[in-house]
């Protein structure tokens, strides 16, 4: 914010119309962009057309409680200006660069214009490199690109914030990069638990955070994810870093910009966007690049509207993402995490020529084995695991064994969970697929493949329950399903012709039963 001109060019407030106001300058005329102050800096404006040889209309980036026709408008002599340089890391701002930690200001920063170009396409690096998350279910199924952008969809309570704040946490740690945290009309509450939770996970001091809230006006909103990517911007070009850059919610964006088109009068198109939509989306998202310099990796969480995929917002939002990673409600449920959906879930660096031929072929394997599972559930629901085909059982086994493995004890929740994190490299995270699709695993309870690491991590879990599995060597596979106690007492009971007088007791438990029910 810090701006200064030579002689000071005043206008003075001709209309306010909620967040718009016409401004006359019969002196000179600010540019489109530039920052207007009223009231001794408490309102600040944003010009964004000129409506005739003395009048501008801006919108303002804070409330205009307390603006009057008369008071008298200051331009500053440039745009929006964010903060820059090493003092920004561990703090927390808004759009104008203001600390809002309960901090002082910070101290040896540069100021730059949040307007800035996108990476001129020679600058730009043409090889495409995978981003090691050391989470094995993304690195294995959704792999991300380095410098590529990857949309996190799902609603609340699913573990969405948790696995950003492990994504941090590994990016700190491992790759020492920076994280930039954008909140786009993010509440309040999950900006100070996000501050909260970032403290104690002990990843604050390589880490920024930049907040638009809910509460605040559409204009601050729009531009409060520019803020941030000119701080990342500053970190990937001055400094050579790989930075992580995560925005919650791009689609909170989008809605901002649809506010700030429908109050300047603009004609809005289908479903009520704005007209210029798929350019100012465009106008953020090319700035997320990888450069020769270094990268802006993107996590961006995306709210698709009435869970419709054709709406203008998520098809504009897909059109520039490499990766999506969809999360489920269903997995949350039963303690899958990270809840990812294996099969929904999908990234453009799956391919051969990108992961390699092992890797893609692996991914494929894995999919088709959950795809065959999910399939045969309904069977397995209405008939029993029983009356499948050796072959479908193997690949039930095989499968949950899959789904187990696939979770992961984070950093993030140590503290609440007890289960110290683990980080999974890439190779072990294939070795271990690669072993349970194998078979190598199947006389191992798939409980020791739950929330472990590395796939040797198992043969310590598993030898309480290795007794178990030597005893009944037939039913191991059967011992995974849900149907498996009738089951085993149907298949004896044909294999024995001795245990004729049982079938008398079982008519009578359930004949008994059910009165028990009425």
């Amino acid at each position: 914010m810090k701006n200064k001109t030579s002689p000071s060019n005043l206008g003075a407030v001709v209309s306010v119309r909620g967040s718009v106001v016409d401004i006359r300058f019969d002196a000179h005329l600010p540019p489109i962009y530039s920052l207007l102050h009223a009231k001794e800096g408490e309102i600040a404006i944003e010009v964004l057309a000129q409506l005739d040889a003395h009048r501008v209309r801006g919108i303002a980036l804070t409330p205009t409680q307390g603006l009057a026709r008369g008071i008298a408008v200051e331009d500053t002599g440039g745009p929006l200006k964010a903060p820059v340089g090493k003092g920004i890391l561990s703090r927390m701002f808004d759009v104008f660069g203001n600390a809002i930690d309960r901090q002082a200001a910070p101290t040896d920063v540069q100021w730059r214009t949040v307007h800035r170009a996108p990476p001129a396409l020679a600058r730009r690096s043409t090889k495409s490199e995978i981003f090691e998350t050391g989470i094995k279910v993304i690195d294995v199924l959704v792999p991300l690109e380095r410098g590529g952008k990857a949309g996190l969809l799902g609603g609340a309570g699913v573990g969405k914030t948790v696995l950003l704040t492990e994504m941090i946490h590994n990016m700190i740690g491992h790759q020492e990069g920076v994280s930039i945290f954008c909140g786009i009309g993010e509440r309040c509450r999950e900006g100070e638990e996000l501050y909260r939770d970032m403290k104690g996970a002990g990843v604050l001091p390589n880490m920024v955070m930049v907040f638009g809230q809910m509460n605040e006006p559409p204009g601050s909103r729009f531009r409060v994810g520019h803020a941030a990517l000119t701080m990342a911007e500053y970190f990937r070009d001055d400094e050579h870093r790989d930075v992580l850059l995560l925005i919650d919610n791009i689609f909170r964006f989008i809605q901002a910009g649809m506010e700030v088109s429908g109050l300047m009068g603009q004609m809005p198109s289908r479903l009520g966007y704005q007209p210029t939509m798929g350019t100012e989306l465009s106008r953020l998202e090319e700035r997320i690049a990888n450069t020769d310099a270094g990268a802006i990796t993107s996590i961006q969480a995306v709210y698709v509207p009435a869970d419709d995929l054709t709406d203008p917002a998520a098809v504009h939002t897909f059109s520039h993402l490499s990766a999506s990673i969809v999360l489920s409600r269903k997995r949350a449920s039963e303690g899958l995490y990270p809840a990812i959906d294996l099969l929904q879930s999908s990234s453009k660096m799956s391919t051969p020529g990108i992961v390699g031929e092992r890797h893609y072929l692996l991914a494929q394997e894995i999919r088709r084995t959950l795809a065959q599972y999910e399939d045969l559930k309904d069977v397995i629901a209405m008939l029993g695991l029983e009356q499948l085909s050796p072959d479908d059982r193997k690949v039930v086994a095989r499968a949950r064994r899959l789904e187990r493995f696939l979770t992961q004890p984070f950093f993030a929740t140590e503290q609440f969970s007890g289960i110290k994190g683990k980080l999974v490299s890439l190779k072990d995270s294939l070795e271990g697929c690669e072993r349970i699709l194998r078979d190598e695993f199947k006389d191992y309870p798939e409980s020791a493949l739950y929330m472990i690491g590395a796939i040797d991590e198992a043969r310590g879990k598993a030898k309480p329950g290795k007794p178990v599995a030597k005893a009944e060597p037939e039913s191991k596979t059967e011992a995974k399903g849900d149907p498996k106690p009738a089951a085993d007492s149907k298949s004896k009971a044909k294999s024995e012709p001795q245990p004729k007088p049982e079938p008398k007791p079982k008519p009578e438990v359930e004949h008994a039963a059910d009165t028990h029910e009425s």
